[in-house]
């Protein structure tokens, strides 16, 4: 029988940069020959730390220099994703259903491990909430604290801040740089990147010259929301986290009813602060109210009026929305309940961002 012309060059094995990371190793691939274009990929995973471990498939079509070729995750079954640790795992990738073209190409292979829960972000267990209706939400990570500067210079190579310390929330971002930190992120990690621009991808240096210039190309970005990359959070996973999830008291600031206790806001400083230097709210988060404020993924509009199971946001709009208050604002401005907006070039230094991922 003659083999499907699919080829692949190469498995590469790596532990994803967190502490305590998972060992993959003794990773192999093979097509199938019966023209099925199926690659069953096997690899063993140890880990000094936990038995469960999210596992990971990159794949590249340029030997290995960059890895941006995104397998669907429909198209994969087996040891993939949230899986044990062992030996003899084994992930199938129906790679022939992909849309890509992909007979004739040569492609590396990449399987990485990292631990359940990454560095400095906490698990929001999914629940239900009333926003005025009711929401209800899947389970997500969440970093504990407001994108550092040091965290964004890391990925982008620059600090824009204009309070510059490194262990501050990077400010002077758009929402256009959030979203582009992400993905690079991603990237860096061998993780699947959730956001693409228009046509070109989710690999940010293939997308066009001028892409974050115009307020009106913020439409042009799309989010995969099953990817495990890091993304913003929606509006509604902010306030609820920001809320303080399933553990709630329902305070009117983000871990307390004193707003001192838990956000530097106009009353108590003159610019931002380290980040996670006032109390955390029941979810160990910090920095929710005040500080900067945060850019989210939706469009800003209207509250839709029915029961909503993780909503997105407005699908049109001239702004996105920005939560969290700032140091630069009085009280009521960083109550948990309280909406911003503005549109995606806004750059200023009270402005910036935090990261979530999907929960396996």
């Amino acid at each position: 029988m003659k083999r499907a012309s699919i080829l692949f060059l190469v498995v590469i094995m790596t532990a994803a940069l967190y502490a305590v990371a998972p060992v993959v190793s003794n990773a192999t691939a093979a097509q199938r020959t019966d023209g099925s274009k199926i690659i069953d990929i096997y690899y063993d995973v140890s880990s000094a730390s936990d038995d469960s471990v999210w596992v990971n498939l990159s794949v590249s079509n340029d030997a290995g220099n960059t890895f941006t070729v995104t397998a669907t995750p429909a198209f994969l079954n087996g040891d993939i994703g949230k899986t044990h640790t062992g030996t003899g795992k084994h992930i199938i990738w129906n790679a022939g259903n992909e849309a890509q073209p992909m007979d004739g190409e040569q492609f590396a292979l990449k399987v990485q491990a990292m631990q359940p829960v990454p560095l400095n972000f906490v698990q929001v267990q999914g629940g239900t909430f009333n926003n005025g209706t009711s929401v209800t939400l899947s389970s997500f990570y969440m970093s504990k604290y407001e994108l550092t500067q040091a965290e964004y210079q890391a990925v982008m190579g620059v600090n824009p801040s204009f309070w510059q310390q490194t262990d501050r929330p990077v400010e002077q971002v758009s929402w256009f740089n959030a979203i582009e930190y992400c993905n690079r992120r991603s990237i860096n990690e061998g993780i699947t990147p959730c956001y693409s621009y228009s046509t070109y991808g989710t690999n940010p240096s293939n997308w066009p010259s001028g892409w974050n210039i115009s307020n009106a190309n913020h439409t042009n970005v799309a989010c995969n929301w099953t990817a495990n990359g890091y993304r913003l959070p929606t509006e509604m996973e902010w306030q609820f986290a920001a809320r303080g999830g399933n553990l709630t008291h329902n305070y009117t600031y983000s871990g307390s009813n004193d707003i001192n206790a838990v956000a530097w806001y106009d009353s108590n400083s003159g610019s931002t602060h380290t980040v996670g230097t006032k109390a955390a709210n029941e979810l160990g988060l910090f920095d929710m109210s005040g500080n900067v404020c945060e850019w989210n993924w939706d469009i800003y509009g209207s509250y839709p009026s029915g029961a909503q199971t993780n909503p997105h946001g407005a699908t049109s709009g001239s702004d996105r929305v920005l939560r969290g208050g700032n140091w630069t604002h009085w009280d009521t401005f960083c109550a948990v309940h309280f909406r911003n907006n503005s549109n995606a070039t806004l750059n200023i230094h009270d402005t910036g961002f935090r990261c979530v991922r999907i929960s396996p």
